[in-house]
């Protein structure tokens, strides 16, 4: 049995995932032309920039001039990511072009959050309780929780469905306490342990739960699984699904340099048109931003699709 979804929202987050791992620099100018040309496709939510240290991700020392530059498009939200109370003060100065949420981040793995903002469970769920408060006392909206290393962590080994739900309870904890309403649940494949079993009983189970939560996945390529998983999230009725133009980026504090990055936005639009799944992107116009972004950044990305182009053609040359 199947529930493929009639629609799917393609979040896509190339500019900012991607720039923060290149060794650069790039010009702000080449960034703010991806991110415009992202806009032309049929894209409606792009993350632009992280408001992060400059020392820790200098690749986004130029985030303000990014947010600045883009050509703002009706219909088109644009986002970006932060993750203290500086990068939320930063971010407020762009509420009038960027679209603001707060998001409760925790990770399922205590070890990868040791490694990447150096805090264990408890110091996690502190230091969400003091952001979703900040979030809140700006007006900010705080609607979702995203669970990192859903799925498994090079640090800590196998995540199990335990640590899933108890990173979501604590989320949900939060939310309630701060008076918070969430209404979306992210879980993340960051190491790129995920296979298609393994995401169809996460997904059910952790539907089983919390059947009022909508489930976005954010999928890394890391073991050239990601579309695979992509389909079965899809067979599961997921809707919503963060993705990377070329497959653009990669965690860089998952240990894995050179790997492949996140689920590539036009591999997941060509599937989701394969299997008559609404997207409302243009998968050509999308290529076409695949090979700025190479060109961007000077090398090859991984999206096999920037390889061997759309169906469209091909059909249509074999329907004349």
């Amino acid at each position: 049995m199947t529930d493929l979804p009639r629609r799917v929202s393609i979040n896509e987050e190339g500019p900012r995932e991607g720039f923060q791992i290149e060794p650069g620099p790039i010009p702000t100018a080449d960034k703010v032309a991806l991110v415009d040309a992202l806009s032309a496709t049929g894209l409606r939510h792009i993350q632009v920039a992280s408001f992060v240290s400059p020392k820790l991700v200098p690749g986004w020392a130029d985030a303000e001039a990014v947010v600045s530059g883009f050509a703002p498009r009706a219909g088109v939200d644009f986002t970006a990511l932060w993750f203290n109370a500086r990068g939320l003060e930063r971010a407020l100065t762009f509420r009038y072009r960027l679209h603001l949420t707060g998001s409760i981040s925790l990770s399922a793995s205590e070890a990868f959050s040791r490694k990447n903002l150096n805090r264990d469970w408890a110091g996690q769920v502190e230091a969400m309780r003091a952001q979703t408060a900040a979030h809140l006392a700006a007006g900010i909206p705080v609607e979702r929780i995203g669970v990192m290393a859903a799925f498994g962590c090079n640090f800590q080994g196998e995540v199990t469905l335990g640590h899933v739900f108890q990173a979501i309870a604590d989320g949900m904890a939060v939310a309630e306490e701060a008076g918070a309403t969430i209404v979306r649940l992210s879980l993340a494949d960051t190491m790129g342990w995920a296979n298609p079993s393994q995401v169809e009983r996460l997904v059910g189970e952790v539907r089983a739960r919390w059947p009022e939560l909508a489930i976005t996945l954010h999928l890394h390529d890391t073991r050239g699984l990601a579309i695979a998983n992509a389909h079965a999230g899809l067979r599961m009725g997921v809707a919503s699904f963060d993705t990377t133009v070329g497959g653009l980026g990669g965690c860089p504090f998952a240990a894995h340099k050179g790997a492949p990055g996140n689920i590539a936005s036009e591999e997941l639009v060509l599937l989701c048109e394969e299997l008559g799944i609404e997207t409302g992107v243009d998968v050509d116009a999308l290529i076409e931003a695949g090979y700025l972004a190479e060109r961007v950044v000077g090398h090859p990305l991984p999206s096999a699709l920037l390889r061997g182009g759309s169906l469209r053609a091909f059909r249509e040359r074999a329907a004349a």
